[in-house]
């Protein structure tokens, strides 16, 4: 059985990480229960869909991974530290490692053995970013039946991008989105719930450089 989400006793650190166009980095795997657990890296590489969807693949050939260890056990209660280089044939270049720890002392309910899988994201970026111009927000529309705003944005370069943050305002009120990625040639569109009685009335999007404001719209019928 696999668990995509991270149990309590198992972390890896940090999550996401990104670096230059080549990557000298690691990332460190906690066991904090009272058993030994076994540990198998798997490096995939991935396709985020316009909604956020991930879908993952063989690493691709162009990315160039060396990690230290491929297999490991880490005892009861301590964590271990898995090391890495990488680099791709063309930056940006994104993948994904992932730990999946087996050797638990308990089964589902089912009688299936329990596997965990974390995932350690790795970037691998130019220093140039995607710009100001490169960025068009499509669409901020306001649904009040279903009390959401769907935001539609596209990176019109062949530059990574960040949004760091997404502010959604009223007269009266704010709330503040999780940024989200944005990839080279691809649009991103995203749902934000938004329960204040007033309308939202303005969107703003932080990057590192730079912010976008766009007026929200009602949503057509």
């Amino acid at each position: 059985m696999f668990l995509a989400a991270p149990a309590a006793a198992q972390t890896v650190r940090p999550v996401i990480f990104e670096y230059g166009e080549k990557a000298r980095g690691r990332f460190e795997l906690v066991n904090d229960t009272l058993e030994p657990l076994n540990v198998v890296l798997d490096a995939r590489s991935f396709t985020v869909s316009e909604t956020g969807e991930i879908s993952y693949r063989p690493l691709d050939p162009s990315i160039h991974l060396k990690l230290s260890t491929m297999s490991f056990r880490i005892p009861p209660q301590q964590s271990y530290l898995v090391f890495y280089e990488a680099w791709a044939d063309k930056a940006p270049a994104w993948f994904v490692i992932y730990s999946n720890f087996t050797g638990y002392g308990f089964k589902t309910a089912e009688g299936m053995n329990i596997r965990l899988q974390l995932p350690h994201t790795v970037y691998l970026l130019p220093k140039q970013r995607v710009k100001k111009p490169a960025v068009a927000v499509r669409k901020a529309a306001y649904d009040a039946a279903a009390k959401k705003l769907v935001l539609r944005v596209e990176n019109l370069s062949s530059d990574f991008g960040r949004c760091l943050a997404a502010e959604v305002t009223s007269r009266r009120n704010k709330i503040t989105h999780n940024g989200f990625p944005m990839f080279p040639e691809r649009p991103r569109q995203v749902e934000i719930a938004w329960e204040s009685p007033e309308p939202p009335e303005k969107v703003t999007l932080r990057f590192a450089d730079f912010t976008l404001e766009e007026r929200v719209t009602a949503a057509s019928q």
